[in-house]
């Protein structure tokens, strides 16, 4: 097939889905516009969908070649859209990053299956001159395929470490930076090597070594750092489409691919930032990787602790002046949000100031207990972000913890061997009381260290299922 036309009225088009887009991103970055955010990025799907079924079909009908009919493409995005509508219904919120990696390694293999067709077939494509592929052409195969590969075997790592598949603990191989580098150098040695020689062992050694530096790289993370290894997946699988968007001359797959990328990048960076880390030393396994002498291991059951009730945490909190809530991945799995506002109510009908204290990386995506609490329909004037209320718990009387761990371990400030060690974290303990709910003792956070908060003086542990404690609570503040 010949290379295709730029039809002006497709052009058109994909700029209007490509504002679309842009205006999706600008709805998404707020809980309270989020929705309108969704419906911008449908509509522009859709708009470069039938935009590129209407120009492109009547072309390939044309060719009479062995391909799909537009029957037969119809049929697979009805197919495709059934299995995304039953899954979104189906899904949990406590599965919502697993997901989030599933989708990612989807894109990812499609961007390695576009390449590998175009690579096959590059006259079908428009990319190649009598079986001769375009210079500019190489590029973007060889770095599509790359990424788009590296984007599916991490996010396969992703989601089985998030699905509880694969353990959450930093998983160190021998010398892994040396093979690391050593993998990234082969990768990018053999794509300016596929400028001048297009041999299939140089382009499916591209794309198997791509596979294998994704696993590797994802593998050695540890589960403190998967917020941002969602968000970096999330940036590679925007990479991918727009390195496929040139080889399919498609304009909407490139500015999609573009925004994706960029946001995905910039997400990872603000994450990394809130951690007090590098963006170098997360993707490198650094963050975690290494355990000290606190590093992890079982709560220690032997030490002194307080365990209180519903009625002592009613109490507490029914005489505060100011009560900080903090969520964190326990709240998501028990899906206590709903009773928690109910909780909140109860609370300001006594006259209590309440606030919800929310980490960058609490749960297991970026923005996980926003969502969860603008389900519930918690006011986004009493949600706050770290850096906004931290120093609030000196002068607060009951910091309330429900399913959070690592994002308020002193740990992180004191102790050099910790793996979270130079994350900033709430400083709950300086608050007068600190009610603390989770199932048992014999538990630790996602990170796997222990928490001293557990054992101080004006701590209270609550130990119950998350939903059921504040059911309780809520009923003996009536």
């Amino acid at each position: 097939m010949e290379h295709i036309a730029v039809n002006p009225w497709a052009s058109l088009a994909y700029l209007v889905a490509g504002v679309c887009f842009i205006l999706a991103l600008r709805g998404l970055s707020s809980p309270s516009t989020s929705q309108q955010g969704n419906r911008m990025g449908i509509i522009g799907m859709a708009i470069a969908v039938v935009t590129t079924l209407v120009t492109h079909v009547p072309q390939i009908d044309a060719t009479a070649l062995d391909i799909a009919t537009i029957i037969e493409i119809l049929a697979a995005i009805g197919i495709g859209a059934a299995i995304g509508v039953v899954t979104a219904r189906r899904i949990a919120m406590t599965d919502m990053p697993q997901l989030v990696a599933a989708f990612h390694s989807l894109v990812g293999l499609a961007a390695v299956l576009v390449g590998a067709a175009a690579y096959l077939n590059p006259d079908a494509f428009g990319i190649a001159e009598a079986g001769e592929i375009f210079t500019q052409s190489r590029i973007e195969l060889g770095l599509g395929v790359a990424i788009g590969a590296i984007t599916f075997s991490g996010s396969v790592i992703a989601f089985l470490k998030l699905n509880g598949n694969m353990s959450g603990k930093p998983i160190i191989l021998p010398a892994r930076h040396i093979i690391n580098l050593g993998t990234l150098a082969a990768i990018l040695g053999l794509v300016a090597y596929f400028l001048t020689d297009q041999s299939p062992w140089v382009f499916f050694t591209i794309t198997v070594l791509s596979f294998i530096i994704g696993f590797l790289l994802i593998v050695p993370i540890g589960g403190a750092d998967m917020p941002v290894v969602v968000s970096m997946l999330n940036s590679y699988s925007g990479w991918a489409a727009a390195a496929m968007g040139f080889t399919l001359h498609n304009t909407a797959m490139i500015i999609t691919g573009a925004l994706v990328g960029s946001s995905g990048a910039i997400l990872s960076y603000i994450m990394c930032k809130a951690m007090n880390r590098s963006f170098i030393s997360v993707i490198a396994g650094g963050f975690g990787a290494d355990g000290g002498s606190s590093g992890g291991g079982e709560a220690k059951e032997q030490r002194p602790w307080k365990r209180g009730s519903a009625e002592d945490a009613a109490f507490l909190m029914g005489q505060a002046e100011q009560v900080i809530i903090v969520p964190g991945y326990g709240m998501a799995v028990a899906q206590a949000q709903h009773v928690l506002r109910e909780m909140t109510d109860k609370l300001k009908e006594h006259g209590v100031k309440v606030k919800f204290a929310i980490h960058p990386v609490a749960g297991r995506m970026p923005g996980h207990m926003n969502v969860l609490l603008a389900e519930a329909s918690v006011p986004y004037d009493d949600v706050f972000e770290l850096e906004d209320i931290n120093s609030e718990f000196a002068q607060t009387d009951v910091a309330f913890i429900i399913g959070a761990n690592d994002v308020v371990n002193p740990a992180a400030k004191t102790d050099k061997g910790s793996p979270i060690y130079g994350m900033p974290v709430f400083d709950v303990e300086k608050a007068k009381t600190v009610l603390f709910i989770k199932r048992s003792m014999g538990g630790v956070g996602y990170a796997g260290v222990d928490n001293d908060v557990f054992y101080m003086d004006n701590t209270m542990m609550l130990l119950a299922d998350a939903k059921k404690m504040v059911e309780d609570i809520v009923k003996a503040l009536d």
